[in-house]
């Protein structure tokens, strides 16, 4: 379906289409997966812009649209556009389904729903299927599902996430059929989307919770002693700050905000304290140690919780290639 004419996502696609692929993808670089995609969809929905619909979108564009005709969408410059911006592996799934009309219309759905709610829609469903549907979702997000399932269905999923090999298109047709075409449009010479696998099995694991984690791992290593090690190696855990190097903490510090690094601490080893401690100027260690002491009792979830938003922020670092989730040199400026 076309935009509509006031449709800010159109205006969006119209501004980027607009600016070339080097400036549009220093803006998608900064939009997360549901805005590129729509925008994506809205780009490639476009045939023609005329002059006239750009003077309206944004009066800066008058220059550009002055120069010459109406801007004419390429696929090609799309799909240079969004693999500047994400890379080569995250952009590929998402401009099949962009250029080649499939969808994820119904995961996008599930995206905005609580764990709880999606955990009731989709656990009758076969084990497969409900592996398919979290693999498509975020890490933590399919991590609060799974901890909504019994233990053997957990188990069951798990599993499935661990050993699977892409997601097909007949599997994007059962998923279309079992969730009210979660996923539509999937063609038959649409080659296979990198989703599942060890690593995906493993992010997911870092946001169920110790007890789930821990249950889960043993049902893992009980099949396969092997894959369950290969998955321990991929985790990566809060106390695994440990082995960041100085400048890795350095710059993973900068991104933290006071209140949210205290409560992180609170559930931390006096080990990790102290690095961090290191990596911080004299006063502003002093201060942060006097702010955990003083800090009354918290609950573990908080704590958790924080602990997991800083993850996010050193998995963020770690893709972007600032920082390394293994060790390293260590640095000595400090912050």
């Amino acid at each position: 379906m076309a935009a509509k004419e006031n449709d800010p996502i159109e205006k969006g696609a119209i501004l980027l289409l607009s600016l070339g692929p080097d400036e549009a993808a220093e803006i998608l670089k900064n939009l997360g997966p549901k805005e590129v995609q729509k925008l994506g969809h809205a780009m490639a929905a476009l045939k023609q812009v005329p002059r006239e619909r750009i003077e309206e979108v944004i009066d800066e564009f008058k220059e550009h649209a002055a120069k010459g005709a109406p801007v004419s969408v390429d696929e090609e410059a799309i799909k240079a556009m969004l693999t500047k911006a994400l890379g080569d592996d995250r952009a590929a799934s998402l401009i099949g389904r962009i250029l080649q009309g499939g969808d994820t219309a119904g995961i996008e759905g599930l995206k905005w729903m609580d764990a709880p709610t999606v955990a009731d829609l989709i656990r009758n469903e076969h084990p497969q299927i409900i592996a398919t549907i979290l693999v498509h979702l975020e890490f933590d997000h399919a991590g609060e599902i799974l901890k909504s399932f019994t233990d053997r269905l957990r188990n069951d999923v798990l599993l499935r996430i661990a050993t699977l090999d892409g997601v097909q298109p007949i599997a994007l047709r059962e998923l279309n059929e079992a969730m009210a075409r979660i996923l539509s449009g999937a063609s038959a010479n649409v080659k296979k989307a990198a989703m599942g696998g060890i690593r995906h099995a493993a992010e997911i694991l870092n946001f169920v919770g110790q007890a789930a984690e821990t249950t889960m791992m043993d049902n893992v290593r009980e099949y396969d002693p092997e894959l369950a090690q290969k998955i321990l190696d991929e985790m990566f855990v809060f106390e695994n700050l440990m082995d960041v190097d100085d400048r890795g903490i350095q710059l993973l510090l900068r991104e933290v905000q006071s209140d949210s690094l205290i409560l992180a601490l609170k559930g931390a080893s006096q080990e990790l304290r102290d690095k961090v401690f290191k990596n911080m100027s004299q006063r502003a260690a002093e201060m942060l140690k006097e702010d955990l002491e003083s800090k009354g009792p918290v609950r573990l979830s908080e704590v958790e919780g924080e602990q997991k938003e800083i993850l996010k922020i050193a998995r963020r670092l770690a893709d972007e290639g600032q920082i390394q989730l293994g060790g390293g040199g260590d640095g000595d400026a400090m912050i």
